[in-house]
């Protein structure tokens, strides 16, 4: 069957499994959009306000399903403002195919009108790229991009398409549905290694990264800590792997970790870090983290092994099956003691309780959130504050149900996001919680959100600063405020309105519950301004470059 190339991408595409796409057209790519009109019953193009949010909306598609996300966008400009999302995919290991166009191939090299070497700028911040020179070439270069972003450590991949590859025609025959390359197996004395290092263990600890949620570990990695009764933590990347009424679960780890996560580390004899990377934000101190354990780093990618924290025994394999190893290897263990004494310091030192009186404390809004949502919605978050609050407090029951970027930190992240995950998960309930300074950097896509008529409910916590900014300024700058008391005049109610999305506003603790309950009923996107004190610090907080023995409990 004789194709031209934008007809041989679409249709790849559709043979890969894809069935939804975001972009934003341009000269470059026209030719792909016309043959996405021929295709729209197959493939479900969501069309955002920014290149940056389709990126962003690729990558909460794929962070919710599993799947693989995918975006377009044309060339110069529209290339490079899919960057940031691809770096925010690749620092958190999501699968991740961008798709853009380019000028023609006889332009390329000549400063052409909207030309760029998007390959060359994103090498850096994919797994591999391509730039496409034969049509014959296209449908194999496709695959072979979701084998590559799928393949061991997930992350994003890029392929740039000249235009004058999109018209040309040749011979096209399908391809079968990419398969993940084989993983090998972790190396048989360092699996001994660990199995006699956890039987002479007393107090155990795993520490549960992203890469349990990339493996679909978490039934394992439930199972393995129920029949050795170890406790669990998790990073950020790590939170919705476990249940958050699971006796054994601890919550969070690290800067913002709940005091007995890091109290566990600082006592545990054994830490198994699963699929974690041992960043700045759980090991501000690399040195003091653990210092007192044996530690055994199960990871796909060899080169996290020791990059950050040094390990006693390295496995480098997949989670799932070094879990089940472990399953069938290790007799069952009950580590009462240990046990006992986490309960006690959890119950001595806790996360903070919501404030009394009037005034909203987030605390109380995560809760009321839970409670009227129940175990099946998925929460998205910006970065500051509110993620970190977000993190701490709302009650995980599902895997991928908490969905942040934590890698790279991206502000504005979470409207483009939410709308992926709304697209891929249209009958569970989506918040998008955020700040007013996240809200503020990719508040355009809302007309995205009304366009497609996806009932998010956008929650803005509002405190009229750059609220984590301001709190390191608070602890570390002599409250010298240097631009981060931002008090911008927006109304975000009437912001909704103009987007043709529903508004509301909540300043007194006993409005959370009713303007919840209404806003759940809204059929379209709609937007809650939720005002909240500028001083409300995010605690505990281990200070950057210390310990866990150095935490700040409160202010």
């Amino acid at each position: 069957m004789m194709l031209n190339g934008s007809q041989i991408l679409i249709q790849s595409l559709i043979d890969q499994g894809v069935d939804t796409i975001f972009g934003y057209p341009g000269g470059s790519v026209l030719n792909i959009y016309d043959a996405l009109y021929d295709k729209k019953e197959e493939i479900h193009h969501v069309l955002t306000s920014h290149e940056q949010g389709a990126a962003h909306a690729a990558d909460g598609y794929a962070r919710s399903t599993g799947k693989t996300g995918v975006c377009l966008a044309t060339s110069g400009p529209g290339a490079t403002n899919l960057v940031t999302g691809i770096a925010t995919a690749y620092m958190d290991s999501v699968p991740l195919v961008a798709i853009t166009g380019n000028v023609a191939s006889d332009l390329i090299g000549r400063d052409s009108f909207q030309e760029v070497d998007i390959a060359g700028i994103t090498m850096p911040i994919t797994k591999h790229n391509f730039i496409v020179h034969d049509v014959k070439e296209l449908a194999a270069t496709v695959r072979l991009a979701f084998e590559i972003a799928n393949s061991h450590r997930p992350g994003p991949v890029l392929i740039d398409i000249p235009k004058d590859i999109t018209a040309a025609v040749c011979e096209y025959e399908k391809l079968p549905r990419f398969e993940k390359r084989p993983i090998s197996a972790p190396d048989e004395a360092q699996l001994k290694d660990a199995v006699n290092a956890i039987r002479r263990a007393k107090r155990p600890l795993i520490y549960a990264g992203g890469g349990v949620l990339s493996a679909n570990a978490c039934e394992e990695l439930l199972a393995y800590s129920k029949k050795t009764q170890t406790p669990i933590c998790c990073s950020a990347m790590g939170l919705s792997s476990v249940p958050y009424d699971y006796e054994l679960y601890l919550g969070m780890i690290g800067m913002h970790g709940t005091p007995v996560a890091n109290y566990a580390t600082l006592n545990a004899d054994l830490v198994i870090a699963i699929g974690a990377r041992f960043s700045d934000r759980v090991a501000g101190n690399r040195k003091k983290f653990a210092n007192a354990a044996q530690i055994i780093h199960i990871d796909i990618d060899a080169s996290e092994i020791s990059k950050n924290v040094a390990c006693d025994t390295a496995l480098v394999g997949d989670a799932k099956q070094i879990l089940t190893h472990f399953i069938n290897q290790i007799e069952e263990q009950k580590h009462e003691e240990w046990r006992n004494t986490l309960v006690d310091f959890r119950t001595k030192i806790g996360l903070k309780k919501p404030a009394e009186g009037d005034k909203v404390d987030p605390r109380d809004f995560i809760y009321t959130l839970h409670k009227l949502l129940g175990d099946d919605a998925i929460i998205v978050t910006d970065v500051g504050q509110h993620q970190m609050i977000t993190a701490q407090y709302y009650q995980y029951a599902k895997p991928r149900s908490f969905i942040s970027s934590c890698g790279l930190g991206t502000m504005g992240y979470g409207m483009g996001a939410a709308i992926g995950v709304k697209t891929a998960h249209p009958n569970r309930p989506v918040v998008l919680i955020t700040g007013d300074g996240s809200f503020h950097m990719n508040m355009n896509e809302m007309a995205c959100a009304v366009s497609q008529n996806l009932p998010i409910i956008v929650l803005v916590f509002n405190n009229s600063v750059l609220g984590m900014v301001r709190q390191w300024q608070t602890l570390f700058y002599k409250q010298r405020y240097s631009e981060t008391s931002i008090a911008r005049k927006t109304d975000f109610v009437k912001l909704a309105e103009a987007f043709g999305a529903t508004g509301y506003r909540i300043a007194l603790k006993n409005e959370i519950e009713p303007v919840m309950k209404e806003a759940l009923s809204c059929k379209g996107p709609c937007i809650i301004d939720c005002i909240i004190d500028p001083d409300d610090g995010v605690y505990p907080i281990i200070p950057p470059g210390k310990g866990a023995d150095e935490i700040i409990y409160g202010n």
